[in-house]
């Protein structure tokens, strides 16, 4: 299958008074269209980097990003990004927060087809009774349902998540996992998401792309998720590849996140191999 994205090459460089701080170093990434990618790793690897890249709000140091046989330059609506933190106005209730820029992208179609767009993914999301409502009347998961909303409506070609749920309890993660599976499922929108959580990326990507630890932080395996879709977070874990899948990612970020891998260029559903674990 012809790829959809591609990371070719990519780098990310800062200048401080000490020097070049290499972030990001060839890191390359194929994804085909429809498919949902997880980026996991330690806490500094570069993960939220390389999503803020995708997004265009970190300029790209090193090499480029393709999206539907377009090199990328800067942000656009082609991309919905979904942060850890919803970041809504606090002067507009939840429709009017969405309807910014659903007003900004569909800007030729209706009044009445720009709201009926809102209404949509509101209600789909669970706010079919509160979209009237503002931020500060809404929990932090009710916030987040906004911000997934928001992304969906703009019907983007590529959707972006940064730990959309890392500041939930997990009984509301749970929820907005299903919910997110659910609209992905329906939109079949290409998808990459940054998450802490192994069981979070095993529960909802096509491949978990694991990264070794910064600085100069790269892809160091691609782990394929082969379970049948529709998914339930039951049947998931039940599974029998679960385990091994489970302990093949942690055992990654205990060990082999430390090691440095060969450069590797990473295509679309080609996994990459585990290099052989040290005694340490």
């Amino acid at each position: 299958m012809s790829s959809f994205v591609q990371f070719s090459q990519i780098g990310k460089t800062y200048r401080t008074p000490k020097g070049p701080a290499v972030i990001v170093q060839n890191f390359n990434l194929d994804i085909t269209k429809g498919e949902f990618v997880c980026l996991i790793g330690h806490s500094g690897c570069g993960k939220s980097t390389v999503l803020s890249m995708m997004a265009g709000l970190n300029e790209i140091s090193d090499g480029g990003i393709i999206l539907a046989g377009k090199e990328l330059a800067g942000p656009g609506p082609d991309r919905g990004m979904v942060f850890q933190s919803p970041s809504l106005l606090p002067w507009l209730t939840a429709f009017e927060n969405v309807m910014l820029g659903i007003n900004q992208v569909f800007f030729t179609a209706s009044k009445l087809e720009r709201r009926q767009i809102a209404e949509y993914y509101l209600t789909v999301v669970g706010l079919g009774d509160a979209m009237h409502k503002y931020p500060a009347e809404l929990s932090q998961g009710m916030r987040q349902r906004v911000g997934i909303a928001r992304a969906f409506s703009l019907k983007p070609r590529m959707l972006l998540l940064d730990e959309p749920f890392g500041m939930l309890d997990a009984l509301t993660r749970y929820e907005l996992q299903q919910v997110l599976l659910e609209l992905w499922r329906n939109e079949r929108i290409t998808a990459l998401m940054v998450t802490h959580d192994v069981d979070e990326a095993l529960f909802l990507s096509d491949r978990v792309v694991c990264m070794t630890n910064g600085p100069a932080a790269t892809i160091g395996e691609i782990l394929p998720v082969t379970f049948p879709r529709p998914r339930e977070r039951a049947d998931v874990m039940a599974h029998p590849d679960y385990p091994k899948l489970r302990e093949q990612l942690i055992s990654f970020l205990e060990v082999r996140a430390h090691h440095r891998p060969e450069p590797v260029h990473a295509t679309a559903h080609e996994p990459v191999a585990a290099p052989a674990a040290s005694a340490a």
